[in-house]
């Protein structure tokens, strides 16, 4: 009896990589690495440029640092929703974006205009059950929608908040100070 024999497979033999498919392995680790190096940086950034949190002192004054372009930043919430306040001593209103505005249920109010350094824009005012910046609070701040900021949750902390706090600025640090604390 005749058994037809299959050849064992063959392994298949290993060719020398051509100059092309090296070349394109080496660009493709090249970019690799480089987007890799960029995403790590990128992280870093994002959590060194975040702003440091406010620190709340023994007598309730709230101290918030200098931020890295100059600005003064602060977490904060308006109806209990999350914001990250830009400090603006030289605006009349706290001011939302008008996504911020729905998230935190800013709705109805008075349409108005706004002049801002940008120019004028449209928007509405609302008043906030609750504006709060780490133990600092105040009910019914009037709040102005319209607000463009680099985020939906950007806001401006203007003076209809302020003014209810003795604030002082002393090289990289404002202290904003409860009234009639420690007199």
């Amino acid at each position: 009896m005749r058994m037809n024999a299959t050849p064992p497979p063959r392994s298949p033999q290993k060719s020398e990589p051509t100059p092309q498919s090296v070349a394109r392995r080496s660009t493709f680790l090249f970019l690799l690495f480089w987007l890799v190096a960029l995403g790590v940086m990128y992280l870093a950034m994002q959590h060194f440029l975040k702003p440091a949190q406010a620190k709340v002192m023994a007598d309730g004054t709230v101290r918030i640092e200098r931020d890295m372009d100059g600005h003064f930043r602060v977490k904060g919430y308006v109806n209990n929703q999350p914001v990250s306040f830009l400090v603006d001593t030289g605006a009349s209103s706290v001011s939302v974006t008008d996504v911020l505005a729905a998230k935190a249920g800013l709705q109805g109010g008075e349409k108005v205009r706004f002049r801002t350094a940008n120019g004028d824009r449209d928007g509405r005012i609302v008043v906030a059950d609750e504006v709060r910046v780490a133990s600092l609070r105040v009910s019914g701040v009037r709040v102005g929608t319209g607000y463009t900021g680099d985020d939906s949750d950007d806001a401006l902390l203007g003076q209809n908040f302020l003014r209810f706090f003795d604030v002082q600025m002393s090289g990289d640090e404002m202290l904003l100070r409860p009234r009639n604390v420690g007199r």
